[in-house]
């Protein structure tokens, strides 16, 4: 038996509104930022390993040196694209070997990482980590 147009756009309809939701869930769990410590803010100085400009969060990576001579490699969380691109961000920005000051919201498990409140560039501008029109100042 052929379905008719009635149950065929019931069909549609009911896949899109199923669609919609999943997609809808997914964002809203990826856009958490429960694994962040909000209340505690981190700055240090590192050198750049690398910048990614990437949707749908840029990510930059800093390596800082301890007072024995040890690396720690930190993966900072930046904000989308579009917020990036309207607080003065360009993809090449930020390259391998730059030295930078970064303001942070640390993972809550300790690991070596965060959401990027704001980087200092070495010629002394502050970029907000998030985007946005202006940069917090950087603490600490």
């Amino acid at each position: 038996m052929k379905p008719n147009s009635s149950q065929v756009r019931s069909a549609l309809v009911s896949f899109a509104v199923i669609a919609i939701s999943l997609g809808s869930a997914s964002v809203w769990a990826h856009h958490s930022a429960t694994m962040f410590e909000p209340k505690k803010v981190l700055s240090f100085e590192g050198v750049v390993k690398q910048f990614e400009w990437s949707n749908p969060h840029s990510w930059l990576q800093v390596v800082t040196v301890d007072g024995n001579g040890a690396q720690d490699e930190w993966s900072l969380e930046m904000g989308p694209l579009v917020g990036l691109s309207r607080a003065g961000w360009k993809p090449r920005m930020l390259r391998p070997g730059d030295k930078v000051k970064v303001s942070l919201h640390p993972l809550k498990n300790g690991s070596y990482g965060g959401r990027l409140i704001s980087v200092t560039l070495s010629d002394g501008r502050v970029m907000n980590g998030q985007g946005g029109a202006a940069a917090p100042p950087p603490t600490g």
